[in-house]
């Protein structure tokens, strides 16, 4: 029973010189520079390159019918049967997001009762770039 007590106590010391030891090398470490190779670039991509694990992704796709600004006052005011008139007119296209990127243009129709988009046009590469915060 002695002899495990003692064991007790020694490694309860050696924990607290561990300790010791840990916040003296904190209070001295220094930082050294190092010098690292570059890496040859190669054509092949790692895991085969195939990307048919992205293809049957879900991705979220925003419908923007409109925007309006309103005062804060007017955000507190509003309750049931509140209208916002919007920026856009009825007959215009809305703009379909990607997270924060338009990528498409198109027009609310019905289909079975509920709402769905009709794609107009696709942007292109350079059109693409248009935020959300933008349009």
């Amino acid at each position: 029973m002695a002899k495990t007590a003692e064991a007790v106590e020694e490694k309860t010391e050696e924990k607290q010189n561990q300790q010791n030891d840990a916040a003296q090398a904190d209070s001295k470490t220094q930082a050294q520079s190092v010098e690292l190779s570059e890496a040859a670039e190669t054509a092949t991509v790692g895991g085969g390159g195939s990307i048919d694990i992205l293809l049957d992704m879900d991705v979220p796709v925003t419908v923007a019918i409109g925007q309006t600004e309103i005062p804060v006052r007017r955000l507190l005011q509003l309750g049931p049967g509140s209208v916002l008139k919007l920026d856009k007119p009825i007959d215009a296209p809305v703009d379909l997001y990607l997270k924060d990127t338009k990528f498409a243009a198109g027009e609310v129709v019905v289909v079975n009762g509920q709402f769905a988009v009709r794609i107009k046009n696709i942007l292109g590469p350079g059109d693409s770039a248009v935020k959300a915060t933008e349009t």
